[in-house]
């Protein structure tokens, strides 16, 4: 038993319909590392959880009967994941070789971030960016 304050935190969880091609996706595209796989009986991925720079994420198969339903089933998402990262035209660059599609390119913004959008190939919207670093002359 711990004494600590457990600290408040939000881990998505991805439905996909192809959980396999997900998470060779995510590992490509995005560098992410897969920590743990559960499989099912018939070899479909039932939940994948992954880490990218220490930040965690699942990615399960579609369940519509448990109301998980993949953002293809109506071709669209009710949810935008932003990722700040070092980087963000580089990453959305291998996110595009590996199948991403951009939304709008990764630009400087007039709200000061350097950010884009882009689509993964299972409908979920990721805005990448990070902060514009000001220089004082």
């Amino acid at each position: 038993m711990t004494s600590g304050k457990i600290s408040t935190s939000i881990t998505p969880m991805l439905s996909v319909r192809n959980g396999a091609a997900a998470l060779d996706f995510y590992q490509q595209g995005f560098g992410a590392t897969v920590v743990d796989r559960f499989d099912g009986p018939n070899g479909r991925l039932i939940i994948g959880e992954l880490f990218m720079d220490g930040v965690k994420f699942f990615v399960s198969e579609e369940a519509p009967e448990l109301g998980n339903v993949a953002p293809e089933k109506y071709n669209s998402t009710t949810v935008r994941l932003e990722l700040t990262i070092e980087d963000p035209d580089g990453f959305v660059e291998r996110a595009v070789a590996a199948g991403a599609r951009i939304v709008f390119p990764v630009a400087d913004q007039d709200y000061g971030w350097r950010q884009g959008r882009i689509i993964d190939p299972f409908g979920h919207q990721w805005v990448v960016g990070r902060p514009i670093q000001q220089h004082n002359s």
